[in-house]
């Protein structure tokens, strides 16, 4: 099987694979006992918030560890937005959010907060002018998504960070996506918050981070929580945030090197795709992941071309991950301008490290069967 899903899951590392086993021997301890082994625990646990905080320029202080991106957007969202609550009751997202974003500003919109979804244009690129022009006096809190999943637009998050510190209105986005694949500076770029994962950059899953810079106001979503000082329940998985942050080392170190093999691998096959006028590649042509590609076959129908792709050895989705197995069009698809027909041919590819030239050239080939075979139908 050739895998190309690497933006629902990545492999585990053999880097991140040591240090897993390797702390789970000799840091077992839970970090918030008082005892020795626990305050081993607790210190190789704070040497990785250290190294995580580092790699996008925040405060350690800052970093909560969570069980994953899902989990992080959402308690940052909610923990910012119900501390803020005093000062106005306005938010603000896109029409594209990942469904643990969309899903929490649904929740908050049903507890009394007022919610603007800004539109994308066809390409999935937010017009930070509609931004400006939905600030109010009220708002409060605005979580845009650093580049899509599904269709691999990024979104200009500096300009807009620039536009909302100037109107004094905190900044989330949900970084899963991006984070090892893209260097930033949150400062730089004025976030407030983040939110990261392990297992989309060669971690093991179930590990994720949350960041909320020091200074910012958040409540505890659950009232008494002591873990994380309070920002989540539940004991502190100290081997998988090391093999999470071992994985991440590894991939950052070789950031500009993978960038340039995905946009070799993009290249060869847009390359086909401008061959079959029935193949739109979908997303921004410029501003996006080398490493997905969105596209959809006129006629075909996504799912049906996933199982053919999947039952010639290829592993592709249909989408992001947490919205599979639901009948419903993609919502991305929707939110740039398809109508529900074309929205269910969506088809992602999304590259790794391991991918090769003959890989794609692979899949090329077995597209193009595909193809040939309906068109004889």
């Amino acid at each position: 099987m050739i895998y190309m899903d690497h933006a629902a899951t990545t492999p585990m590392s053999e880097a991140a694979l040591r240090v897993y086993c390797d702390v789970s021997t000799r840091f077992y301890g839970n970090s918030s006992s008082l005892h020795d082994v626990g305050s081993d625990a607790q210190f190789l646990l704070e040497e990785c918030r250290n190294q995580l905080a580092n790699y996008f320029n925040g405060s350690p202080e800052g970093i909560y560890f969570t069980s994953g991106g899902s989990e992080s957007n959402h308690l940052a969202i909610v923990s910012m937005a119900r501390a803020n609550a005093t000062k106005g009751n306005h938010l603000i997202t896109t029409e594209t959010e990942h469904a643990s974003v969309a899903n929490t500003f649904a929740l908050l919109e049903n507890e009394g907060f007022r919610i603007t979804k800004i539109p994308v244009d066809p390409t999935g690129l937010v017009d930070v002018a509609e931004i400006r022009e939905a600030l109010t006096e009220n708002t409060i809190l605005a979580s845009i998504g650093h580049a899509n999943s599904e269709i691999g637009t990024i979104q200009p998050l500096k300009e807009i960070g620039q536009l909302l510190k100037s109107n004094g209105v905190l900044f989330h986005s949900d970084c899963v996506q991006t984070f090892g694949k893209v260097p930033f500076d949150i400062k730089t770029i004025g976030l407030d918050s983040l939110s990261v994962s392990s297992h989309k950059v060669y971690g093991p899953k179930g590990v994720g981070a949350c960041y909320i810079a020091p200074g910012v106001l958040w409540r505890p979503s659950i009232p008494g929580s002591t873990h994380e000082k309070g920002f989540r329940a539940g004991t502190v998985n100290v081997p998988g945030n090391a093999a999470f942050v071992a994985a991440l080392e590894e991939i950052i170190s070789e950031m500009s090197g993978y960038e340039g093999h995905y946009r070799m691998l993009r290249e060869k096959f847009v390359d086909f795709a401008k061959s079959d006028d029935r193949i739109t590649i979908e997303g921004h042509p410029n501003t996006h992941l080398p490493s997905i590609i969105g596209f959809r076959i006129k006629g075909i129908e996504g799912q049906y071309l996933m199982l053919e792709l999947n039952r010639k050895g290829f592993a592709v989705s249909t989408g992001s991950a947490c919205s599979v197995g639901k009948q419903s069009p993609s919502k991305t698809m929707l939110a740039i301008g398809r109508n529900p027909d074309e929205a269910r041919e969506l088809v992602r590819v999304s590259f790794g490290k391991e991918t090769t030239e003959q890989d794609v050239e692979a899949l090329v080939a077995a597209l193009e069967g595909i193809v040939t075979s309906m068109k004889t139908v």
